[in-house]
């Protein structure tokens, strides 16, 4: 995995577990590119030129690998952003399995609830495949807040232009003034990872709300779950997206999916998390 403030991930402990699980002797490791002393598109390329099946980009380099890609899917270019890469000998290409991992965490745990009218917090690269996961989970409205004005408005006409003018959207800076009317409040910005403590949201915010996700899995326990589950409403874990995505990537690194999920589970919740100090 190549990535920013990566040193507590799970992915390491999820692909090797599943490889145990699946008869494969399987190697997942950490490229960190400033610690390394060099810049992405270096690391993406020793990792190809050493041989790798493939490897997962995360936080903050999702969108940056696309123009290194073949992408074959329409969808995967409409949301701009990819978490997984398989090196082909004449091409490296991507795939988006935060899109289709959140689908799959989002029904596992709410079944057939609908999204409703959502605010979606970060309009970066998981905040893009999640966007499209609302899409796909027939939201009504969504509303994108970044900070960046410009970002939360293209990703806010992606939207719109995707669904035809069906699902309403769109864009601001400020959460406060979007939270009238909704249902559901994902936050896919940094905050709450280790190394970037807080919440994008006050507690009083979420109390008229159904739903929260917060797309951080390191720690699970963040802020806004906290709040989330203070305020009494339902909460997807960033644990639970993390999971399906995983085990996506790992079927199209592999070709297999590992027969006993449950076994999966409860062996990476059983694994103490990880203490780099």
């Amino acid at each position: 995995m190549i990535g920013d403030n990566i040193n507590r991930s799970r992915s390491p402990d999820l692909h090797r577990l599943a490889g145990r699980l699946s008869s494969l002797d399987v190697s997942y490791d950490l490229f960190i590119p400033r610690e390394m002393g060099k810049d992405f598109d270096a690391v993406f390329d020793a990792c190809r030129d050493a041989g790798l099946r493939g490897i997962n980009v995360t936080y903050p380099y999702k969108e940056m690998v696309v123009s290194r890609l073949c992408i074959h899917d329409d969808l995967i270019r409409r949301i701009g952003s990819v978490n997984t890469v398989v090196f082909d000998p004449h091409c490296a290409r991507g795939y988006n399995t935060d899109h289709t991992g959140f689908v799959a965490a989002y029904r596992a745990v709410f079944d057939d609830m609908a999204p409703g009218k959502v605010v979606l917090i970060g309009a970066g690269g998981v905040g893009k495949a999640v966007a499209f996961g609302l899409l796909a989970l027939g939201a009504d409205g969504l509303t994108i807040i970044d900070r960046d004005a410009g970002k939360a408005r293209s990703l806010a006409a992606a939207i719109a232009t995707a669904s035809k003018g069906a699902v309403a959207t769109s864009s601001g800076v400020d959460v406060g003034p979007a939270m009238d009317g909704a249902g559901g409040i994902v936050n896919c910005t940094p905050l709450g990872m280790h190394g970037h403590p807080g919440s994008p949201v006050r507690l009083e915010l979420l109390r008229e709300l159904r739903w929260a996700f917060d797309a951080v899995y390191t720690p699970v326990d963040t802020q806004f779950k906290q709040q989330a589950e203070a305020a009494g409403i339902k909460v997807l874990s960033g644990f639970e997206l993390f999971f399906h995505q995983g085990v996506e990537a790992f079927r199209i690194f592999t070709g297999r999916t590992p027969a006993d999920l449950g076994s999966l589970r409860r062996m990476l919740l059983e694994i103490p998390p990880i203490d780099q100090g």
